[in-house]
């Protein structure tokens, strides 16, 4: 069966289980470089994976939803959670976004990497959490722009931030773009090999 073939849950079930419980512990530099500033609120993250982002927000000192398509993965973020001493200001949760959106308002709602080699709609996603985030409050899209001559997924046809903003398409009344651009990284292959990375960045952020 091919990827394309699979079910999205199947898919992100095998791929949790075949990686440790334990993850590395270390936030998305994205993630601190925007979210650092601000103060603490109410933060959902769309896609948490094992947790690490999540975890660093509730240190900072946010409240935290954090949900995903994969149970395992929802299992090793609880655990992680609890290992760094935060379980108790995050609430995990396990949702299909293409069929409905956590309940709330947030003051940050974080989606790192929120992609898939299987075909679904995550603009769609991406619109309807602009009506979640309160009156000063920011979404902070970070997702691959370019992987690594190395990468299996060298050849898949990535967006620029620009791109990704289009996509978005006209932005409601009182939305402002804070930033949209593509930042450059290096990034070290399973071999130990390096190659230099760019994620797509889009931030924004509604008006008081």
């Amino acid at each position: 069966m091919s990827e394309s073939e699979q079910s999205p849950l199947i898919f992100w079930e095998d791929h949790y289980a075949a990686m440790s419980p334990v993850s590395s512990g270390i936030p998305g530099k994205i993630l601190v470089r925007f979210a650092d500033p601000l103060t603490p609120g109410q933060a959902l993250e769309l896609g948490c994976g094992r947790g690490d982002d999540a975890v660093w927000l509730a240190k900072k000192g946010w409240e935290v939803t954090a949900v995903d398509l994969s149970s395992t993965a929802l299992e090793y973020a609880s655990a992680n959670a609890e290992r760094s001493g935060v379980l108790e200001r995050i609430t995990f949760a396990r949702h299909d976004l293409t069929q409905r959106f956590p309940q709330g308002h947030y003051d940050l709602i974080v989606a790192s990497f929120l992609e898939s080699p299987l075909t679904f709609d995550r603009f769609t996603i991406f619109r309807t959490a602009l009506d979640h985030v309160l009156p000063g409050g920011m979404l902070l899209i970070t997702s691959h722009a370019k992987a690594p001559e190395w990468s299996k997924h060298a050849d898949r046809p990535f967006q620029s931030a620009k791109e990704a903003l289009a996509q978005l398409g006209t932005l409601p009344e009182g939305w402002e773009v804070l930033f949209c651009d593509d930042v450059k990284r290096i990034m070290k292959g399973p071999e130990g090999q390096e190659g230099q990375v760019s994620d797509s960045v889009v931030a924004l952020r509604r008006k008081k």
